[in-house]
């Protein structure tokens, strides 16, 4: 009797662990590895016999990942229906934090966006792109079309946390937000015209943000370098640096921690940033493909997922996750060429960075928990 109470208990798990997509953390973790060394050569200084190379940010950055592993673990194993759940208080949660940190935070370069733990500093924003991805997800699977009310409902879900991170300023993170929006929308099936209206909403966003007074000039000065090549500023030779230290990597790179742009420390916020800068100069265009190639395989196998999902609930978390991470890897790679303007976007799982590296481990554990309950069908999904 004992053993017929147990044996279904005891098969519940092995079941789901057979169905773990091995793609998603084999190469999550290549790309965690590739952004230790890499934070690691841009932050460890001129080593010499007199002055060993510093290794604060790496350990920071090793504790960062580990957290993040842990995390991408866990949400996998509870599961990211559960997620849903909890999607009204993590929400919650989020504009409390926003809200908390323009009062708290510490004030980095005009922007008020993190909160100062012991040392280690928390970016609420970056959480908040997984609390939004859940909500989006949340709202426009509730039915079988999304009509007007629904989007506007999604529509004011994203725009609440955007204006308090307007108020900070980071527009980088706007962006990503407004990806995310974008990417979820389109998958959820909204019709041509709602889209067109959205797209001319987004537009007018845009305009209005760019000439509001909020942000910084340092701000106004990157994207101004795009548009303008012989503007004479800090953001110029910020792009000007960039561009000579992945020219210098050539086809196959000048080799680990002898990056010449890096170690004399050229590129402004090299470990965050235009890490990106440090990749291509120090492993040259092949490392640099390799990198590309690594984010490419990634994003694959979320799209596999999202289309093997079994439920829309599923499927939208996951076009949330691609859409974030899609637009980042552009973003970050396409400033540091020299294609996009300069916004402050890390490159995913790579810059130094808690909250990025932990938020986007977090997104991805999401995002296996639907390969893993795939065949568990629809009716669990609900409450």
């Amino acid at each position: 009797m004992m053993a017929a109470v147990r044996y279904p208990f005891r098969e519940a798990r092995p079941s789901l662990a057979r169905h773990i997509d091995i793609g998603v953390p084999l190469f999550s973790l290549l790309l965690a590895a590739v952004g230790v060394v890499m934070v690691y050569s841009a932050t460890r200084g001129p080593a010499t016999d007199l002055r060993p190379a510093d290794d604060t940010f790496l350990k920071r950055h090793l504790v960062f990942a580990g957290v993040g592993v842990v995390a991408m673990a866990l949400t996998a194993l509870i599961g990211h229906r559960w997620a849903r759940r909890l999607m009204v208080p993590a929400y919650l949660a989020t504009l409390g934090l926003l809200l908390a940190v323009l009062s708290t935070g510490v004030e980095v370069k005009g922007s008020r966006a993190r909160f100062d733990m012991g040392g280690f500093q928390m970016q609420p924003s970056e959480f908040g792109k997984v609390a939004v991805i859940v909500a989006l997800a949340v709202i426009l699977s509730s039915g079988d079309h999304v009509g007007v009310w629904r989007l506007l409902v999604a529509g004011a879900t994203v725009a609440v946390p955007v204006v308090l991170i307007m108020a900070q300023p980071d527009l980088g993170t706007i962006l990503v937000y407004g990806a995310i929006f974008s990417g979820m929308v389109l998958v959820a099936g909204v019709r041509g015209r709602h889209l067109a209206v959205l797209c001319l909403l987004l537009l007018t966003g845009t305009v209005a943000v760019l000439q509001s007074e909020r942000l910084e000039k340092y701000q106004l000065e990157r994207l101004l370098v795009f548009i303008d090549e012989d503007a004479d500023t800090g953001a110029r030779y910020n792009l000007e640096q960039a561009e000579v230290a992945i020219g210098n990597g050539g086809i196959t790179g000048k080799g680990l921690f002898k990056g010449t742009q890096n170690v004399s420390d050229m590129v402004p916020e090299q470990q965050t940033d235009f890490i990106f800068t440090v990749i291509a100069e120090e492993t040259g265009f092949v490392g640099s493909v390799v990198v590309l190639g690594l984010f490419g395989l990634l994003l694959a196998r979320i799209w596999r997922i999202g289309r093997m999902a079994d439920d829309r609930f599923g499927l939208l978390v996951t076009a949330g996750v691609f859409s974030m991470l899609l637009f980042q890897v552009f973003q970050s790679v396409g400033m540091s060429t020299g294609m996009m303007p300069i916004t402050g976007i890390p490159l995913p799982l790579i810059s130094y960075g808690g909250s990025s590296v932990v938020a986007v481990f977090l997104a991805l554990g999401l995002v296996q928990s639907v390969h893993m309950r795939r065949h568990q069908g629809r009716d669990r999904g609900r409450f």
